[in-house]
């Protein structure tokens, strides 16, 4: 597990580390500059010529310090101010003095084309506002150059909370950054201007950070190791029974994925409960997966259900006993893929809630149902935060929800632009701390929860593709069925289906990938692991 930092709790952890821990801020910039040195110069030679573009504040001097580090080493290197020199931090000025003393070459109007190594130190972390003026027309300079670029702590113009683009932005091909990772490093766009990013340890001890508290967390592969420990002796009931209440009549490939992915995560048996009519599909492709049927049986007076009290007919009509000895049997619930939107799919999520919940039994929630939920939600007139109200009203604490952005939207009742152009901030508003969980699915997916808030970096765009959303749904129920709590199992399992979407990939391309193929290569992702997995527990 890695810890991200958006830009206030960074300021934070820095005055802990200066002011209660006592380290100084010039050790901890002389640490900083060291650190873009040793990245820099896994990159450089010693003809390039290098050009430090800094600005007023200590992230300008980091740039300075950099300078002089790579000057004191023999590179040719020139200092490059973009502000009146009377006007900047106190850091600042000592490290410009030095670096005078050294002879180092600084000035306000050198020109950038004469540098093909360009240290960008314009701003930090803190950078809040719109670029203008004569910074913009720097940073459009450098981004219009055939430049080697090197950020220190962010790309300059990036908004370190949410990655935004603040009018315009340094596109870096390396950024250091230091001590923790930030937000804006790792959403959509920022992400696409930082190049390969390097998080430097710089001397912030981690009480500081203890104090403060992140913001975020990321899983590394280091962290499959949290899988749940296959005992030696354990059998198919050890392992977890996962029900998939999916697909309408004629629907029958989402469930089929969802069963499949939950089969590839490990779970010792999956049952399938689909309209009776997707039988032969089911046990054709899944032939592992137990099958039932939640249509209602005219022949078995002891699952007749009369719908919402009245009888509607056989269309409408769902079976009370496979439901009820479904849900018994399960350790997990799945409802909602390829269900679609009727009065036979509302009757069974509005029964699935009712079990589940008096069960206390772990259940995701996944596209249509999840549908159908805000449509009950539009019955009324209910601002956004009684509508998250009324949700966790119906559902166990500890659900899981898997919205896409329309979906969200749709829970939410908000633009899905809206949501697609600020996930981080819709999740830090509506969603954290929740008593339930929301995989939040995007370019860069978000899971919140009451354990805090989880940002995804594996996958790629071509997991973009029909049913990738209904594997994901079965490897967080296999996850759950095994033993790991719900938000836990919610977090792996979308690191696991971006690690399996990768591969996927690479073993075709990002335009190739279908969700078939992503659940294939579950066990591949898992293979190298598994004998660590069974030496950490």
């Amino acid at each position: 597990m890695k810890y991200i930092v958006d830009s206030n709790r960074m300021k934070q952890i820095d005055i802990y580390t200066m002011d209660v821990i006592g380290i100084p801020s010039l050790v901890l910039m002389e640490r900083a500059a060291l650190e873009v040195v040793s990245v820099m110069k896994q990159v450089i030679k010693k003809e390039d010529r290098i050009l430090a573009v800094c600005g007023p504040g200590n992230n300008g001097a980091d740039g300075v310090a950099a300078a002089r580090i790579l000057f004191m080493q023999g590179f040719e290197v020139a200092i490059l101010l973009t502000f009146d020199r009377e006007k900047c931090s106190r850091e600042m000025q000592t490290q410009l003095e030095i670096a005078s003393k050294l002879g180092i070459k600084i000035d306000n109007s050198i020109n950038i084309g004469e540098y093909n190594i360009i240290v960008d130190a314009i701003f930090g972390i803190g950078l809040s506002k719109p670029v203008t003026g004569g910074f913009a027309e720097i940073i459009d300079e450098i981004n219009g150059g055939k430049h080697i670029v090197f950020s220190v702590d962010i790309p300059s113009g990036i908004s370190a909370d949410n990655g935004k683009v603040l009018k315009t932005a340094i596109k870096a091909d390396y950024t250091v950054t230091f001590g923790y990772m930030k937000q804006g490093l790792l959403m959509y766009p920022g992400v696409s201007y930082a190049g390969k990013v390097t998080v430097s340890d710089i001397g912030f001890p981690d009480i500081a950070l203890r104090q403060v508290g992140p913001a975020a967390f990321y899983y590394t592969e280091e962290d499959l190791c949290r899988l749940p420990y296959r005992k030696s002796d354990g059998h198919k009931g050890t392992f977890g029974k996962v029900l998939v209440i999916a697909g309408s009549e004629g629907m029958a490939g989402a469930a089929y994925l969802s069963a499949k992915a939950a089969y590839r995560t490990g779970a010792g048996m999956v049952k399938i409960l689909t309209a009776a009519k997707n039988r032969n599909v089911i046990q054709t492709l899944l032939p592992e997966a137990l099958f039932a049927p939640y249509d209602y049986d005219e022949d078995d007076k002891e699952n007749e259900i009369i719908s919402n009290g009245n009888r509607r007919g056989k269309s409408v009509s769902i079976s009370v006993g496979n439901l009820i000895k479904a849900l018994d049997w399960a350790d997990v619930a799945v409802i909602g893929p390829g269900l679609g939107i009727s009065d036979k799919s509302r009757d069974l999520l509005t029964f699935v809630l009712d079990v589940v919940k008096n069960k206390r039994k772990p259940l995701v929630i996944d596209a249509d149902a999840i549908n159908i939920l805000a449509g009950m939600l539009d019955r009324e007139s209910l601002s956004v935060k009684d509508r998250l109200e009324k949700i966790e009203s119906l559902l166990p604490e500890n659900s899981v929800l898997t919205p896409h952005p329309i979906e969200l939207s749709r829970i939410l009742n908000v633009p899905a632009s809206e949501i697609t152009d600020n996930i981080i901030d819709i999740a830090n508003q509506y969603f954290y701390n929740s008593k339930l969980i929301y995989v939040l699915k995007n370019a860069r997916t978000i899971v919140t929860g009451p354990s805090g808030k989880y940002i995804n970096i594996s996958g790629n765009n071509g997991m973009a593709t029909a049913g990738s959303g209904d594997v994901l749904t079965g490897i967080i129920a296999a996850l759950t069925a095994q033993g790991l709590d719900a938000y836990e199992a919610a977090c792996l399992a979308v690191y696991m289906h971006g690690l399996a979407g990768e591969l996927a990939a690479q073993k075709s391309s990002v335009y190739s990938v279908m969700a078939g193929d992503i659940a294939d290569v579950i066990g591949e992702i898992l293979h190298d692991k598994q004998n660590t997995i069974l030496e950490t527990r």
